[in-house]
């Protein structure tokens, strides 16, 4: 067999410039999905939405809604840009925080997933697993530290208001101003909205969220795979100089990384079968699994440019809360060392624990994405 079909063909000119329009066009559906998000929320909830609210109004609900939410479309970016959709709807900013934490959580189901691929080799999946689910314990913990005090103290709320303030201080609360992708998206939306409205407003919303949501998740998916094919040379010189070379450099490469493929269940989930062949070790990995979390951010803070209208301001303070959140929590995590040795700790232990029994695996999954929540939602509602 020669060298030319034993390697990948070179991308040609011409369906570069094609996958980068195609990538343009998805960026245009994902703007539009999040506005009809948003023009259906608007509708179909009007005068009901205080019932609505109340439902996630206790911060536990509200964090388990959008952890749940993230498990099962195993897509932080697609649960945030919604959340940005429908804040920008009328959703409360308080309500909408801990969804915004709990997506956090439910995107590392995915890593756990992978790993599973090691499980008939005991050393392989002990380090696959381990590396799984250091991300797991690392969101967690960040959770643990940053919603009592912000139910308590309102840290991410009054952060994110004062960075949207410029826009409060007008006293106006529209975007207008920068509203540069609006007159491309409300044409489109309003020729959608047009033939839903005939089914009626609670019916005709609905459809418009349905269809929004549907958008979402398919123009992230092909976004994310246009990226890595479009990327993956630098994406992966960037990886190569990124592992091993410190916590700082680990963190702003996960990062990177995470804003080219347009995923960071993507760039987790690569770490896994790396640490589990003994690559890379999990220590090397920490660092960058957790800039991935905060280069995710950068797919709600489009969605936010979007919106316009009274809440357009609210829709930015909400993607500014996911990237509030995740910066503070890598710098106080790792910024305190008995902090920053709980994650490693944690995931060593399970990872003990699944070798010994392998039910351990789909115990953890069950209990932390579908038992707690659960329980946690029945006792709230």
């Amino acid at each position: 067999m020669n060298q030319a079909t034993t390697t990948a063909a070179p991308i040609s000119s011409t369906t570069r410039w094609l996958r980068w329009a195609n990538l343009a066009f998805m960026l245009y559906l994902l703007l539009l999905a999040v506005s009809l998000v948003s023009s259906g929320f608007k509708v179909s909830v009007g005068g009901h939405a205080k019932e609505l609210f109340a439902f996630a109004s206790h911060p536990v609900a509200g964090l388990m809604i959008g952890m749940v939410a993230t498990a099962l479309i195993q897509s932080s970016s697609t649960v945030t840009s919604i959340i940005v959709g429908l804040v920008a709807g009328g959703l409360p900013v308080s309500i909408a925080i801990p969804m915004i934490m709990g997506a956090n959580i439910g995107t590392t189901v995915t890593n756990t997933i992978v790993s599973l691929g090691h499980i008939r080799n005991k050393e392989e999946f002990k380090r696959a697993f381990a590396s799984a689910t250091i991300h797991d314990f690392f969101n967690l913990l960040a959770v643990a530290i940053f919603l009592p005090l912000e139910m308590m103290f309102g840290v991410l709320a009054k952060a994110s208001e004062w960075l949207v303030s410029p826009f409060l201080s007008t006293g106006n609360l529209s975007m207008k101003s920068m509203d540069v992708i609006g007159p491309l998206t409300k044409p489109v939306a309003g020729a959608i909205k047009e033939p839903m409205m005939t089914f009626g407003p609670q019916v005709g919303g609905g459809l418009m969220i349905a269809l929004g949501v549907l958008m979402l998740f398919i123009s992230i998916t092909v976004m994310g795979k246009l990226m890595k094919s479009l990327m993956v040379g630098r994406a992966r010189e960037i990886l190569k100089g990124a592992i091993g070379r410190g916590p700082l450099h680990g963190i702003f490469s996960g990062s990177v990384v995470t804003v080219l493929v347009q995923s960071s269940s993507t760039t987790t989930s690569l770490m896994v079968p790396l640490v589990g062949s003994g690559v890379l070790k999990v220590r090397d990995v920490y660092p960058f699994t957790v800039g991935a979390n905060i280069g995710t951010c950068i797919t709600a803070l489009l969605a936010a440019t979007a919106v316009s209208g009274e809440f357009a301001v609210f829709a930015l303070q909400i993607a500014l809360v996911h990237l509030v959140f995740n910066i503070l929590a890598t710098v106080f995590i790792f910024g305190v060392p008995v902090l920053r040795e709980i994650p490693v700790k944690g995931a060593d232990w399970i990872s003990d624990q699944a070798i010994k029994n392998k039910s351990v695996v789909f115990g953890y999954l069950a209990l932390v994405f579908l038992v707690i929540p659960g329980l946690v939602l029945s006792l709230t509602a």
